[in-house]
């Protein structure tokens, strides 16, 4: 058992005492946080281990409460550790609205999801934020304009700077002021989410419930609209973001007894949607440009073509010159086929075999007849192998794949992997090439090498639904059957 699971079991003992605790660790988000299902007497539960932010947990938690107190779609806190390094919700299920959307497509039933998760949000930005305690916001109480401010230097440092573009620093620092100086005449007094988007909706029982709200402060009813309805990755059909944004209007003047001015809210909306997006580049930058996480990245061209169709079919809210030339620039087809993942056809040649192999016996030749390929080195990983409960074990087993990533660095060494291997995968799917060997080894070609194994197949087939054989050497050299990761 890692040391994360036991302090979540030992946690959790002190909430439900008696009966077995089963933990299970949930895939990792964007963010720090770290989220498992603890499975107990025929109920689950999402406990929730952040222990690096505590500002973080204490605003979503804060939050929820007063936001169950007024019957809102949102998780129950059940039990919070006494220094609030994590906590118990109750459990919404694993299937998000982004995730029936993709599946399903854009569909009626979808549209209806849309629906009702805009009459939600109504009601959680107007009746959530009534009496709603803003002192346990994480930064600033509200969306001001130097939050605005903040939020466009986020795009100019972290995503314009890092494509080298020219632009004159005093004109655009002039159109931020005047943005920023627009923005602010909407009213600012409502609970903004601040991620509103498909992903952080829930489906069960085709109920939705609103999820990662920490980030959450006062602002105005426009910014949490525009973020659900341009939300790059969804791609939503232009028609529907027409209609769905007449439905919020209805549901939220409903609310609050007819007295939105439709004219003001349609004009300031714009101004939103395009603050939402120039946020949404920043963080894409961050996350993707400087801290390589490869699905940040792989969401670059959607957003991109998003801000495109803006500039070719809406008006700029205020006269924004530098800023428009910036934005123009950075639509390019050349800066967005830079960024763009090439999908395998059905007839594209390639297949990538990843192999993990023991350095005690050398480096396996190429069965292809190719030569080169990569060879990535895991030694430099802390051995599970080490350990007496783990030497029996494989990469593919459970508590090794706990220890890999909760006591090691195998998930940042991956990213980087994942980085310079995509690069290759890109080009050699452009030009037609059949054939890649990625090799993984480690002391024993049995714990590191292949969980490192597994999670490139899965990568490259996500990403790029290439076709990949994974074969761990050592292994199939003792028996053991080479069975789907």
């Amino acid at each position: 058992m890692t040391d994360i699971h036991q302090d979540v079991l030992d946690f959790f003992r002190g909430w439900k005492p008696t009966g077995a605790a089963e933990i299970e660790t949930l895939p990792l988000s964007g963010s720090n946080r770290q989220y498992l299902r603890v499975h107990h007497g025929g109920q689950h539960f999402i406990a929730t281990y952040n222990p690096s932010n505590i500002p973080e947990n204490n605003a979503f938690i804060e939050f929820s409460k007063h936001f169950q107190r007024k019957q809102l779609p949102v998780p129950e806190i059940l039990h919070v550790h006494p220094d609030r390094t994590m906590y118990l919700q109750t459990d919404l299920g694993d299937v998000s609205l982004f995730q029936i959307m993709q599946s399903e497509g854009f569909s009626e039933h979808v549209f209806g999801l849309f629906k009702k998760t805009l009459s939600q949000l109504a009601r959680l930005q107007i009746e959530g934020g009534q009496n709603l305690d803003y002192n346990h916001c994480i930064a600033t109480k509200s969306f001001d304009k130097q939050a605005i401010y903040s939020d466009l230097l986020y795009f100019l440092y972290y995503f314009v700077r890092a494509l080298d573009l020219p632009y004159d620093k005093n004109l655009l620092m002039n159109d931020f002021d005047l943005l920023s100086s627009f923005l602010m005449q909407e009213e600012q007094k409502y609970f903004m989410h601040r991620d509103c988007q498909s992903r952080n909706v829930m489906v069960r029982d085709e109920r939705v419930h609103f999820i990662d709200y920490q980030g959450g402060m006062q602002g105005a009813l426009q910014y949490d609209v525009a973020s659900m309805l341009w939300q790059a990755r969804a791609s939503m059909p232009f028609e529907w973001r027409d209609q769905l944004l007449e439905h919020y209007f209805e549901q939220a003047n409903g609310l609050l007894k007819g007295s939105m001015d439709r004219t003001q809210f349609m004009d300031s909306y714009d101004g939103f949607v395009l603050i939402r997006m120039l946020q949404t580049l920043g963080a894409y930058g961050f996350r993707g440009l400087f801290e390589r996480k490869p699905h940040f990245i792989a969401s670059i061209p959607y957003a991109l073509r998003n801000l495109r169709w803006y500039l070719e079919n809406k008006r700029m809210p205020v006269r924004l010159p530098e800023l428009q030339k910036v934005l123009r620039s950075i639509v390019s087809d050349e800066i967005i086929n830079r960024y763009e993942t090439v999908k395998a056809g059905p007839d594209a040649p390639l297949e990538v075999n990843v192999r993990s192999f023991s350095f005690r016996k050398g480096i396996p030749e190429d069965p292809s007849g190719n030569g080169g390929g990569f060879v990535f080195d895991c030694r430099g990983i802390l051995n599970p192998g080490r350990i007496e409960e783990y030497k029996t074990l494989t990469g593919r087993d459970k508590p090794v794949k706990e220890f890999l990533l909760h006591r090691t660095e195998m998930h940042g060494f991956l990213q980087h992997v994942y980085g310079i291997v995509d690069l290759t995968v890109k080009d050699y799917l452009q030009r037609g090439f059949s054939h890649l060997t990625v090799n993984f080894g480690c002391t024993g070609g049995q714990h590191r090498s292949v969980y490192a194994a597994d999670q490139l197949a899965r990568h490259l087939e996500d990403k790029f639904n290439v076709r990949t054989t994974t074969t761990h050497v050592e292994q199939e050299a003792k028996g053991w059957k080479n069975e789907p990761y």
